[in-house]
């Protein structure tokens, strides 16, 4: 019988560790590695860095719910992965045998690559729940005397979803307590242009989010790299289309919330044939590596080439709905493998989002994520920030649940009134 290890436990991982368990055979094994005992809704966690949320609201801890569904974890974390071995080195010097491997990390955060990025520097950050919390600290200093925000991504970012979101939200968050007029605000960004989101745009992104940035009296500086950030100041450098240097900028700031680039996780980095430069896992059609062919990947660690080259480099993200047929495809291919069959389902790759600006917010459909497209659809509205609110309790009680279902596609693409993207 079959042992089948999955590496990480977060969005992708832990919907993969539910749909393996129910492809597996009777006597095959799943067990899942995480460096937490706990899984976070990081969707949420942009409010957490204002404090509309606290960490409980979106985390729970992982070993019950396993337990419940018979699935093993271990939450000792890797190390580093022998794939000549088919084995997973763990931190506490441990090796974890399989048959197939899954790795389903998410990134490794590569605030390094900017100097004094960080929230061990001088900027905040919400890619992960330690810390937005951390960022909630900051803010609730920072509202009792505020001052200048910068906000946004640097260069090689390629989730840009949250700068946004976290920028509308800190906005809001400034009119409630009746202090925006005191809080000068820039967004920062290696984008090309407003609203291009790693993804060459989509619909109307660009003249919506520069219409709300105006609404919300946000400045705003594109094709901008980050050259250096100093206690309070930040040095980006502005190119124009043809890449050619524009502008030098030094911008104040009392508070500062930068995405950073991602890279691949230590565990796998520099591992000729399953990982690319950056780390990310090289994976075919059916999510498997070419290589190694026990070894499977799904969500932001995957391998994506950007969708167009930009003057400043930018990354292409890995939407919810993406990451969710990811994990859909991989289960369906590993069964096929352990029945003596060739794997045969694709995953869609389509980008779905519901975007928080505090009081509003946006929806887009992107079918499929790459240019040209079936579907190109960017909408605004309230009913996207309730939509939101509604869908993160919604996947926090299904994960406690063990769910299989395809959730993205069942409640959000129903909220859109989408009835199924076609593959």
């Amino acid at each position: 019988m079959a042992h089948i290890v999955i590496i990480g436990a977060g969005i992708g991982g832990m919907p993969m560790a539910y749909e393996m368990r129910e492809q597996c055979r009777p006597g095959d094994r799943v067990t899942v590695v995480s460096n937490a005992d706990y899984f976070q809704f990081v969707p949420s966690n942009p409010w957490v860095g204002v404090n509309w949320r606290s960490r409980e609201d979106i985390t729970f801890p992982i070993a019950p719910y396993y337990e419940r569904h018979k699935i093993g974890f271990d939450p000792a974390g890797a190390k580093r992965v022998h794939p000549e071995k088919n084995q997973v080195e763990l931190a506490d010097g441990r090796f974890l045998d399989y048959d197939f491997l899954i790795i389903a990390t998410g990134p490794k955060l590569a605030f390094d690559e900017v100097e004094g990025l960080g929230p061990q520097a001088y900027t905040q950050s919400i890619c992960h729940v330690d810390h937005a919390v951390q960022s909630g600290a900051a803010w609730a200093e920072f509202v009792k005397d505020p001052g200048p925000i910068v906000v946004g991504a640097v260069q090689g970012a390629s989730c840009y979803g949250p700068a946004y979101e976290f920028a509308f939200i800190m906005d809001t968050d400034l009119r409630r307590r009746k202090i925006r007029d005191k809080v000068p605000m820039t967004f920062v960004t290696a984008e090309p242009y407003i609203g291009h989101l790693g993804l060459g745009g989509v619909g109307d992104s660009k003249g919506l989010l520069e219409s709300a940035m105006r609404d919300r009296h946000i400045k705003w500086i594109t094709n901008a790299k980050t050259t250096k950030i100093e206690a309070g100041k930040m040095y980006v450098t502005e190119f124009d289309d043809l890449g050619k240097e524009k502008k030098q900028h030094e911008l104040p700031f009392k508070y500062s919330m930068m995405l950073p680039a991602f890279k691949g996780v230590d565990a796998v980095f520099g591992i000729e044939g399953l990982a690319n430069p950056r780390g990310f896992i090289l994976i075919d059609q059916y999510q498997r590596n070419p290589k190694y062919q026990n070894i499977y990947s799904v969500g932001v660690c995957v391998a994506i080439p950007p969708v167009e080259a930009t003057p400043v480099p930018t990354g292409a993200p890995k939407t919810g709905y993406m990451i969710e047929s990811m994990v859909t495809a991989a289960a369906q291919n590993i069964r096929a493998v352990l029945d003596g069959k060739e794997p045969y389902v694709k995953p869609t790759w389509n980008a779905v989002c519901l975007a928080d600006f505090g009081d509003t917010g946006a929806a887009f459909v992107a079918l499929p994520q790459i240019p040209p497209r079936n579907v190109s659809w960017f909408k605004e509205g309230r009913w996207v920030h309730l939509a939101k609110i509604a869908f993160e309790k919604y996947f926090i009680r299904k994960m406690k649940k063990g769910t299989t279902e395809p959730l993205y596609e069942k409640y959000v693409l129903s909220t859109l009134g989408i009835k199924k993207l076609k593959k």
